[in-house]
């Protein structure tokens, strides 16, 4: 995953233009089920019109000897997003008009867009900025606005059952880390995860989307299968570092994907950080809406926003780690698994059944461990009611989902209990 961060990191990713289906054909070549989509500039998108397409070639501010003070082609963040074409000379003051830098971290360079409004404008350092001197600068972008199209991704995984699994992620940032690549290469590991199971339950879509946008022009193209199929989805950004993990709930906080997400963190995590849904910022916002109101919620390490380095040149390679991308994965994996072992059972016996003579548990006293074993068999056994699934029944119990339903094979296999539909 790392690997492929490292090769996606220098392209120019916007909502729409060359670095979106440069990222989605890296990506194709990693998951040949992916399809790419494209969606034309002015298509109606419930309240929203995709835009124009953007595309950049070259952008830099030099001195009057030619010595470019700022090139976008050593740091892509350095242009605004979206900005209009110009090639014109100005003067210091005039210049510092449409510069934007951020005094609180005067090393960085930010990161900001005019998607919607037309604009141009350079980023830079703070401290860069401070050490302009008076004179006049060359201003110059080749750049494109034009009718084109919007692209995403989707990969589909059919299971046993017609309920799905949604997974989605974005990819419109430029070089930033943790809060762009990190969601598309943990997405791309599960999806090759998933690929390799040979017996899924549920069927899987699988987004790579511009945010906001993105996903705004998906569910105006999917929204009613989504809403009559969903089960559960998950939201994978800011999944590469370090640092603690962190929840963000569905808009209600109720749903299934909020349960089996909060047990895994409770289980396998334990410390981690929980927000309200107030403190949304990615497409939870469009999947949660509610005329939408998908069960979506999202894992990750440090959420968006509450880091020092987030939407900024700090967001580089050295923020995220393997290890951190592969925290990520795990914690989102073990989601997919509970779900897809979460079934409702049946005792079949009235009463306690008796173990022994099914070999489920010996005739004399036994040791510890496998007393232990035998009062979690008992009280799985306890609560199964037909109404209880086992996201429940591990989070009553205290027993690890992934032990529950081995526990729950056990008693299938032994006929004192029966899977309900």
């Amino acid at each position: 995953m790392y690997s492929w961060a490292k090769d996606l990191f220098p392209i120019n990713r916007s909502i729409t233009g060359p670095g979106v289906r440069e990222t989605l054909a890296y990506l194709s070549d990693l998951m040949p089920d992916l399809q790419i989509f494209s969606i034309p500039t002015d298509t109606v998108a419930f309240d929203w019109v995709v835009p124009k397409e953007w595309s950049v070639h070259d952008a830099f501010i030099a001195d009057e000897q030619g010595n470019r003070i700022v090139d976008f082609k050593k740091c892509n963040l350095h242009l605004v997003g979206y900005s209009e074409p110009v090639d014109k000379w100005l003067n210091l003051d005039e210049l510092d008009n449409f510069l934007y830098s951020s005094p609180e971290q005067p090393d960085s360079i930010p990161y900001v867009t005019s998607y919607y409004q037309k604009r141009w404008g350079f980023c830079l350092s703070h401290n860069l900025r401070k050490s302009l001197q008076p004179g006049n600068y060359h201003v110059f972008i080749d750049s494109n606005l034009y009718s084109g199209v919007l692209n995403y991704g989707e990969v589909i995984l059919p299971g046993h059952e017609s309920k799905e699994i949604l997974l989605s992620t974005y990819i419109c940032h430029p070089s930033m880390a943790n809060n762009e690549l990190s969601g598309p290469v943990v997405t791309t590991a599960l999806a090759q995860w998933l690929k390799s199971q040979n017996n899924l339950r549920y069927t899987y879509r699988i987004c790579f989307i511009p945010e906001t946008i993105g996903a705004i022009v998906y569910l105006s193209l999917n929204a009613e299968r989504m809403k009559n199929n969903t089960i559960a989805g998950f939201i994978l950004t800011c999944v590469g570092d370090n640092k603690s993990y962190s929840f963000m709930p569905s808009r209600k906080g109720e749903t299934l994907a909020d349960r089996v997400a909060q047990l895994i963190l409770n289980t396998d995590i334990k410390h981690y950080n929980k927000y309200s849904f107030l403190d949304r910022g990615s497409d939870e916002r469009q999947y949660c809406s509610p005329l939408i109101d998908l069960p979506v919620v999202s894992i990750m390490r440090s959420k968006y926003g509450t880091y020092p380095e987030y939407h900024t040149s700090l967001d580089d390679l050295n923020f995220i780690s393997p290890e951190g991308l592969y925290g990520g994965y795990l914690v989102n994996q073990k989601c997919i698994i509970a779900l897809e072992k979460n079934f409702k059972y049946r005792a079949t016996t009235i009463g306690e059944p008796k173990m022994d003579k099914r070999g489920l548990r010996p005739t004399m006293g036994a040791p510890k461990q496998l007393d232990q074993n035998i009062r979690d068999m008992m009280n799985f056994l306890m609560y199964s009611d037909g109404n209880t699934d086992l996201i429940q029944m591990a989070e009553i119990t205290g027993i690890n989902i992934i032990k529950c339903a081995e526990i729950a094979e056990t008693c299938l296999t032994s006929g004192i209990v029966e899977r309900v539909d």
